[in-house]
């Protein structure tokens, strides 16, 4: 995954140079959090994508022993695992609010940074998860519960982000 502080870390000769023009360098600086935002976001939508075949195949796992009353939950696990993809690929691209010429709180960025690291985290621990489920001997409803929860504290925590974003402005 990626660590939004290191991105614009990685920029050319050229644009280091012109980071030194008058006006040219908060051009920069903010389209490179736009741009550090939006890979964040796509990347962490790209690994709960990538687990979604787990799930996929715990559900067939469940139609396979009988277990079809459960399906429901399977179901609506998937479509909350759906919802929040989409809410993480659809946000607006670098929350305009916060990349606008302003001048930000930079301990509170500290914070957005941090608060992103953890989620990251969190999408890692909920995509192994569910990819893990189809391997279970058990395939208990506790199991899906578990992931609805995973995914439900996950989407708080990607509203908290917006939240913390549209503080930055100052």
């Amino acid at each position: 995954m990626i660590d939004p502080k290191q991105h614009s870390d990685n920029r050319g000769l050229l644009e280091s140079i012109l980071r030194y023009i008058p006006g040219f360098r908060g051009y920069l600086e903010k389209d490179y959090r736009q741009e550090s935002d939006y890979l964040l976001r796509k990347s962490m939508a790209d690994r709960l994508q990538r687990s979604k075949q787990g799930l996929d195949d715990f559900l067939l796992q469940m139609v396979n022993a009988g277990q079809l009353d459960r399906l429901a939950d399977g179901d609506r696990a998937k479509n909350r695992l759906d919802r929040l993809i989409l809410k993480m690929r659809a946000a607006v691209r670098g929350y305009s609010g916060f990349f606008d010429y302003v001048q930000v709180d930079i301990d509170l960025l500290d914070r957005v940074y941090e608060h992103d690291m953890a989620m990251v985290q969190e999408v890692e621990t909920l995509g192994t998860a569910i990819e893990q489920l189809a391997t279970k001997p058990d395939p208990a409803a506790a199991s899906i519960a578990d992931i609805l929860q995973r995914i439900d504290a996950l989407e708080r925590r990607f509203d908290q982000r917006g939240e913390l974003l549209a503080g930055l402005v100052s």
